[in-house]
């Protein structure tokens, strides 16, 4: 076994990212305060392709030496959007036709192991670190998906949520191509 070198990755170019077929999934990002949760949405935006990060309410936005440090670059390949009302990003998203799930435990939340994927175009919320998805996006979800977990704490790093709900849509895009 041996690693490959960059070389060999085939690494695309922001540009021809920027070009590139999409996963048809959004990601709104609500008050999220770490900056380094911020930069780690964008690199798993970039892995995975998805079509835009929203970033709302107290979220930072690009250019940020923080956000940087995390996102290696992926700032200029995803597109993005700040906006202070994440209920203008819903309402505006919602009337596009975008199906928009709260990444959430509710007590109607469906397990992400259990979702069916549909290949309608899909907003995903991940929420604040302390106090997850607010209540004013929440009423905009048309379902909550929550992660299963068999731990003590019943809770993941934002980072770590946003990629894990990534790759099970992405997994899935994949193989209907």
């Amino acid at each position: 076994m041996k690693k490959l070198s960059l070389e060999q990755l085939n690494r695309i170019s922001a540009e021809e990212f920027r070009e590139s077929d999409k996963m048809p999934i959004v990601l709104v990002l609500d008050d999220i305060r770490s900056l380094h949760n911020i930069g780690a949405a964008f690199r798993s935006a970039d892995a995975f392709r998805i079509s835009k990060i929203y970033l709302c309410g107290i979220t930072a936005s690009p250019p940020h030496r923080e956000i940087h440090k995390t996102a290696l670059g992926a700032t200029e390949s995803v597109d993005w959007e700040y906006a202070e009302n994440i209920e203008d990003v819903l309402k505006n998203l919602k009337s596009a036709g975008y199906a928009i799930y709260g990444i959430e435990q509710t007590n109607s939340s469906i397990l992400l192991n259990d979702l069916s994927y549909e290949s309608n175009e899909i907003a995903l919320i991940i929420g604040n670190e302390v106090h997850g998805v607010s209540d004013k996006a929440l009423a905009y979800c048309d379902l909550a998906i929550e992660i299963p977990q068999a731990g003590t704490k019943h809770s993941l790093n934002v980072s770590v949520c946003t990629g894990i709900v990534l790759w099970h849509f992405f997994s899935r895009w994949k193989s209907i191509l």
